[in-house]
């Protein structure tokens, strides 16, 4: 089968598309026939070798921590699934990914796929959308009447991240550029803040009650997002490379959110796909074959705004 995989860490050209072995399912794991996976920026970070630490791989690493595909072989003792049912799915980081034909997959990882989109873009859902749920409904608790700022909501979680924070009944205030305030507009933000042009903190005229931040913005911008929070909020960061600030005075809590695979919340996002409530978006279809071309885009800074999926060969 084709994967691209590096067998050393580095730029972009350390990708190979490459004819590898046909993986075999071990116990608990499933093998799925690959529709696509999606470009994520951790994706590029273990390549590069910058995640040794929390993301230790063995290598040749086949990256793509999302997978959306058909069932395929079934390992030992996995049962509720069988040959040819759609599934999507979160990956474990540490192990071979989804840029290939074939991938394997924990069975608790998968759950079915969404039935109102073509199966290839459901790809785009699993990490980002987990990573906006976790963001707003575990950390934040998030409830209905409170608000929230997204800073960095023109990025594919935050999309996720308004269309559910306005589901759950809140008032969303979102900083986007440019290129990305329509869609942000249309995802259901309640106001756009345009960072390009305006300090976020003076534009924001009344408190928040959370402040999610997904933007690599500079430490000191960080802090002072935290001054936007009322007494007994909480800011959750998911540019883990900073850790989060806090202010213990006002107990407010800054949370550094590692985003984990859950099928239960995957589902969930799921049933809200094929419900109307929950939009994917994908700016981007490419095939696995270009995989390091679209690594040297994202390294360039010229990924389109939004989700990227790539696109498995058809058998």
């Amino acid at each position: 089968m084709k994967a691209v995989r590096f067998h050393q860490y580095g730029d972009p050209d350390v990708l190979r598309h490459e004819d590898v072995e046909q993986p075999v399912p071990g116990p608990g794991q499933v093998r799925v026939r690959v529709a696509a996976t999606s470009f994520n920026g951790v994706d590029a970070n273990i390549r590069a070798g910058f995640m040794r630490g929390p993301i230790p791989v063995a290598l040749p690493h086949t990256p793509g921590i999302d997978v959306a595909g058909t069932v395929d072989a079934l390992g030992e003792g996995v049962t509720g699934l069988q040959a040819g049912d759609p599934v999507v799915g979160f990956l474990p980081m540490t192990g071979p990914g989804a840029a290939a034909e074939y991938a394997l997959a924990p069975a608790e990882a998968l759950t079915p796929a969404p039935k109102s989109i073509e199966l290839a873009d459901a790809a785009a859902l699993p990490l980002v959308g987990l990573t906006a749920w976790q963001a707003l409904f575990e950390h934040a608790g998030l409830t209905s009447g409170q608000r929230v700022l997204v800073n960095g909501a023109g990025g594919a979680v935050g999309g996720y991240a308004v269309q559910l924070a306005v589901r759950a009944g809140a008032h969303v205030i979102a900083t986007a550029g440019p290129r990305s305030a329509g869609r942000v507009t249309e995802a259901g933000a309640h106001e756009v803040v345009d960072h390009t042009a305006s300090d976020v903190v003076a534009a924001v005229s009344e408190p928040v009650d959370a402040v999610l931040n997904l933007a690599p913005v500079a430490p000191e911008q960080l802090a002072a997002l935290l001054g936007l929070i009322r007494p007994g909020g909480v800011l959750v960061n998911t540019t883990v490379w900073m850790p989060a600030p806090s202010d213990a005075e006002r107990d407010v809590r800054g949370i550094d959110l590692f985003v984990r695979s859950d099928a239960e919340q995957l589902s969930h996002l799921v049933e809200l796909v094929d419900g109307g409530d929950l939009r994917v978006e994908v700016a981007q279809r490419v095939p696995l074959a270009e995989l390091p071309e679209l690594h040297a885009a994202a390294a360039a800074g010229k990924l389109p705004s939004g989700k990227v999926v790539v696109l498995a060969p058809v058998a």
